[in-house]
């Protein structure tokens, strides 16, 4: 019997993840990735950014991530790591490879890639991840706004921004991070819907993600966790909550909409600004899949836990809580891998019997 390929779309860690469990199980993992390495958006990321999981709960089975394990690696040490786990896992890598478009006759699926080539498989996930679509809430007047604005997909550094007026719309880690490091060269305030959640980092001596492994929450399902979870939480050892009480970090209700120089804040004053920049998430970027009536109207996949409901052979990974809280995280999306490769390969199987 011929083995059976899985095509993977996307080269970052879970497109990684998908290949590494594709090969354990038997099958032939094709990984496409657009991009020149397969490191997925990691090199993007902003210059500061450290993973907000301990080094120890950040590396994949099999393949730790090294140095001392209580330290939180940096945005470079990722794209180090994950470029070493791309090579160590011995499986057939394309980079350069964008996947303009996927068809499918029910059976096998074939991946038109932007030189004109077509890759076919016997199954497909799509780990593609979602940084190439950063959401933008609408606001009133942004077209008007003669500022700055953008997402921070698109932010690198604080040094452009010195002496500035710069809000951040969001209260998630990034923008809380991205806010912080603002706050040290220009007058930066967070625009927010509702007070930022802060968690500590560590309790007990012991970093939260022992806890979270000791205490098994990675594994509750994620509608169990947004009923223990209220907000968005923002790790914190401290500092970022000091700045925050202190004045330094100023939070506020999100402005209402934008004026030719600045913004409408919640309780009607105006106020001139320079620059704003929107941590608010990022949504699925699945366009390769619009022509099969994979994806809803907003574009989002049609699944249950990664596994497609409208094609028996197709699969996600790398989706905001798609089976648990950790699901598209380093530390957690080897489970999900291993998950939707394991119903993948046994559908494979059984056309493969069946043919």
């Amino acid at each position: 019997m011929n083995t059976q390929r899985v095509l993977i779309v996307g080269g970052g860690q879970s497109g990684l993840a998908a290949a590494r469990a594709a090969r354990d199980a038997g099958l032939e993992p094709v990984v496409l990735e657009a991009g020149e390495e397969p490191t997925g958006s990691w090199p993007r990321y902003y210059d500061s950014l450290r993973l907000f999981s301990p080094s120890k709960y950040s590396g994949f089975p099999g393949y730790a991530f090294p140095g001392q394990p209580g330290r939180y690696p940096t945005r470079d040490e990722v794209v180090g790591f994950l470029r070493g786990y791309a090579s160590w896992l011995g499986v057939d890598i394309r980079t350069g490879a964008r996947v303009e478009d996927v068809t499918t006759d029910g059976q096998r699926f074939v991946s038109h890639l932007n030189d004109g080539t077509n890759v076919e498989g016997d199954a497909l996930v799509a780990a593609s991840g979602s940084f190439a679509n950063p959401y933008l809430p609408a606001i009133p007047g942004r077209d008007e706004f003669a500022g700055e604005v953008l997402h921070v997909a698109d932010y690198r550094s604080p040094l452009p921004y010195a002496g500035k007026r710069v809000v951040v719309v969001g209260a998630g880690n990034s923008a809380v991070q991205v806010g912080h490091e603002l706050a040290t060269v220009a007058d930066t305030t967070l625009a927010v819907r509702s007070p930022i959640q802060f968690v500590p980092q560590v309790r007990g001596g012991r970093d939260l993600h022992f806890w979270l492994d000791k205490l098994k929450l990675d594994l509750l399902p994620p509608a169990v966790l947004v009923r223990l979870v209220k907000g968005t939480p923002v790790l914190d050892t401290g500092e970022y909550r000091a700045a925050v009480e202190a004045g330094r970090l100023p939070q506020r209700p999100v402005f209402t909409s934008f004026t030719s120089d600045g913004v409408v804040w919640a309780d009607g004053t105006t106020e001139p600004v320079d620059t704003v920049i929107f941590a608010t998430g990022y949504r699925p970027h699945l366009p390769y899949l619009n022509g099969i009536g994979a994806l809803a109207g907003d574009g989002t996949p049609l699944h249950d836990r990664g596994l497609s409901t409208t094609h028996p052979g197709l699969a996600y990974l790398g989706l905001e809580f798609q089976r648990s809280f950790s699901s598209n995280t380093l530390r957690g999306v080897h489970r999900d891998a291993g998950y939707v490769i394991a119903a993948l390969g046994s559908r494979t199987r059984r056309a493969a019997v069946r043919g």
